[in-house]
């Protein structure tokens, strides 16, 4: 559940609450009584960071996805597997 901040307009007083989405704002402060309560406007306590977080996932020019900490995405530099083409003995079959 998000944990919303509410700002009495008539005293000033702030607090935080933790709510569903869908429950209903409170509108009386706990401080002064009024019915001046509003939900006030805040940043996000989180940052998505590091090289597993992309602006979107399916960017669709390549390997040049930029990474919400601004590095570029680099290019794998392991090298697939050599495959060899399987060889079959001769059969001896008499």
């Amino acid at each position: 559940m998000p944990i919303y901040a509410f700002e009495c307009t008539h005293c000033g007083h702030t607090f935080d609450r933790l709510q569903k989405m869908a429950d209903a704002d409170p509108t009386t402060c706990p401080v002064c009584g009024k019915e001046t309560v509003k939900r006030a406007i805040t940043a996000p306590s989180f940052r998505l960071s590091g090289s597993g977080w992309y602006e979107t996932d399916f960017k669709k020019d390549g390997d040049k996805k930029k990474n919400l900490t601004g590095e570029a995405s680099k290019p794998s530099e392991s090298k697939p597997a050599e495959s060899k083409p399987a060889t079959s003995k001769p059969s001896t079959s008499e």
